[in-house]
């Protein structure tokens, strides 16, 4: 190799685990979502803690805003992108939920 070619450098393979969650996360259907805990659970391995990290480095390549906490609570940082998609999928929203005080 030449001093001019620039070294190939390949992306980290991803990790076994990651891939199911990401194969799970493509299949939810439009409209529909799925709890991180609903994955890990599918998957009968790790928790929602561990789908919601899988979430967080890998997610933006499948259909991120189906994968949500189990409260209901949008993605901080994201809520107009999920409402976005959420708005143009149909999917049923919640109101929501007044806390003491507000």
């Amino acid at each position: 190799m030449s001093q001019d070619t620039p070294p190939s450098i390949e992306p980290p393979a991803l990790p076994p685990y990651a891939e199911r969650v990401l194969d799970v996360a493509e299949l939810i259907p439009p409209g529909r979502v799925m709890t991180y805990g609903d994955i890990a659970e599918w998957l009968e391995e790790g928790g929602p803690r561990q789908v919601g990290r899988v979430m967080a480095l890998y997610g933006s390549a499948v259909p991120w805003w189906r994968v949500v906490r189990s409260d209901g609570a949008l993605l901080p940082g994201h809520e107009r992108r999920a409402l976005a998609h959420y708005r143009a999928e149909g999917t049923p929203l919640r109101e929501a939920r007044r806390t003491a005080g507000s």
